[in-house]
């Protein structure tokens, strides 16, 4: 029998983490997915079980370290070891620089960097003496390029970019690949159709990125053969403009 193993997503929402977890747990991956309120797991995990898949859902404030250091050592003693982690939540706002409070900064940073940080560092600590493993963080536009409106987001995507950079030179000799996957367009989502509904129509011309899609490439990164390691890569919409 295959030594069992589990992939681990931060922000495991409706969209892009649901569709990362359902397309490792068709590998055969022990899908344990978190966001804040677990009971908005229910039909992720529903459904990856329908598929003949397994799911653990996990309600966890990924800001808590006490919280982020009992989930990672759950998993790891409960369930199986850590293979893949995903580092999956947003924060995406937009305030003008005068009416961005030190709370909403400072609580984007928390969320978009920080508990990007705590799961680095959890998972390494299990994943060094393995000498094998790979923790996927998911950038965005604002990763690259900081746009008005977007000090609060783009400093902690930006900040997020810098960690994941520092996680691959310090633990790809150690035989962990990590990468910072940047999706650089509207997403499928029904936050999208409800709120950009002239991008969403845009859907059927390929315009707007699919999750389903996205977790492909994902599974692909996870699957590169060391000598051919990729760190960074841009996913976005053939008429996206760069």
């Amino acid at each position: 029998m295959a030594e069992k193993k589990a992939i681990l997503v931060i922000g495991a929402g409706d969209a892009t983490g649901g569709a990362i977890a359902k397309r490792f747990a068709q590998e055969g991956f022990e899908a344990c997915v978190v966001r804040r309120n677990g009971d908005q797991l229910a039909p992720l995990v529903d459904e990856i079980t329908a598929e003949g898949g397994t799911a653990h859902a996990f309600g966890v404030d990924a800001r808590k370290e006490d919280q982020m250091i009992e989930l990672v050592e759950k998993i790891e003693t409960d369930i199986a070891p850590i293979e893949v982690a995903v580092f999956n939540i947003g924060a995406n706002v937009n305030f003008p620089i005068t009416e961005t409070t030190s709370r909403v900064y400072f609580k984007v940073w928390e969320m978009a960097c920080f508990s990007g940080f705590l799961m680095g560092r959890e998972v390494a600590k299990k994943m060094l003496p393995r000498e094998r493993g790979t923790m996927l963080f998911t950038g965005a536009t604002a990763s690259v390029r900081g746009g008005s409106g977007f000090s609060a987001f783009a400093g902690a995507k930006h900040a997020l970019r810098a960690l994941a950079q520092s996680l691959a030179r310090e633990l790809g000799p150690k035989g962990i690949h990590v990468a910072h996957p940047i999706l650089d367009g509207a997403i499928d989502t029904q936050w999208i159709a409800e709120n950009f509904p002239e991008r969403y129509a845009l859907k059927d011309q390929d315009g707007i990125l699919k999750p389903d899609h996205i977790a492909d490439a994902y599974w692909n990164i996870h699957c590169q053969p060391r000598d051919v390691w990729t760190h960074e890569m841009d996913l976005r919409p053939w008429m996206e403009t760069f």
